[in-house]
């Protein structure tokens, strides 16, 4: 679908009809851009601009970028040895696309030739330096930068990376050191006492402590010493002696048993 700007009438000294039909014509080497007069053509879009009273940034934008790229290649032309390359057959609509195309192209080119200039320029100050450096800008003297290399000075700079450094002191650290049986303890004193809550049994402790002391509520879980309820969660956790499991009756008592209620019904009183 072609635009505003495709369809503008042009009435040029060596062209007239619209604008896309020129672009496919220069494309297709049938006629000469060195003999267009690309200022006519910028005139008659304003002309254009003024008739219409109205400004469409869109087409004006394309406008621009074809009259550039149009402007880029008749420079290109104009310098020796810069020739364009045969093309294929083109429609009309096709010819802003392959000029823009060309144009993006070179743009691109440029573009890495620039980058690559100022890297090149900025590599300039990181370029080795095969002079040795006068005198005058030495921090130290040849003399003693040559010492350095001597066996004696090599050897105590070795010597001091093998000794062993000294311990590190560690005894601002205070490391909380809770056993798992210290919390057991403390666990088991609290059942004996009656149901309690957990939060009364790690009441003013730290974190280590809160930890070590739900293992060890675990544990105490696991030998069957303790359970726990907990109504919601988050909600308090109240620890308590585990409920006493029914004993099954002995499967010899319970025949016993059976034998003598049979017995008993079948005796008839005299």
């Amino acid at each position: 679908m072609t635009s505003a700007v495709h369809r503008l009438e042009l009435d040029l000294d060596v062209f007239a009809g619209p604008f896309d039909l020129l672009l496919s014509l220069i494309l297709r080497e049938e006629l000469d851009l060195l003999e267009v007069e690309l200022a006519d053509i910028v005139v008659s879009y304003l002309d254009h601009l003024e008739a219409r009273e109205e400004l469409d940034l869109e087409a004006a934008t394309e406008f621009l970028v074809l009259i550039a790229a149009l402007l880029e290649l008749k420079s290109r032309l104009m310098l020796p040895g810069e020739e364009l390359p045969e093309l294929d057959e083109l429609a009309p609509a096709e010819a802003a696309e392959e000029l823009l195309e060309r144009m993006l192209q070179y743009a691109r080119f440029r573009g890495a030739g620039s980058w690559l200039a100022e890297r090149h320029e900025e590599a300039q100050g990181h370029l080795y330096r095969a002079a040795p450096l006068p005198d005058a800008l030495r921090r130290a003297p040849l003399e003693a930068a040559r010492a350095a290399y001597e066996p004696a000075v090599l050897g105590q700079a070795l010597g001091g990376l093998l000794r062993t450094p000294p311990p590190i002191d560690l005894t601002h650290l205070a490391t909380p050191r809770v056993s798992l049986a210290d919390r057991l303890g403390v666990l088991r004193g609290l059942l004996r006492r009656g149901a309690f809550s957990f939060d009364e049994a790690v009441e003013g402790a730290d974190r280590v402590t809160v930890a070590v002391t739900l293992f060890a509520l675990l544990e105490l879980y696991k030998r069957g010493e303790a359970a726990w309820e907990q109504p919601e969660p988050f909600g308090a956790i109240t620890v308590h002696s585990p409920a006493p499991a029914a004993v099954a009756p002995d499967p010899a008592v319970r025949a016993a048993a059976a034998r003598r209620q049979d017995a008993a019904t079948r005796t008839v009183p005299s």
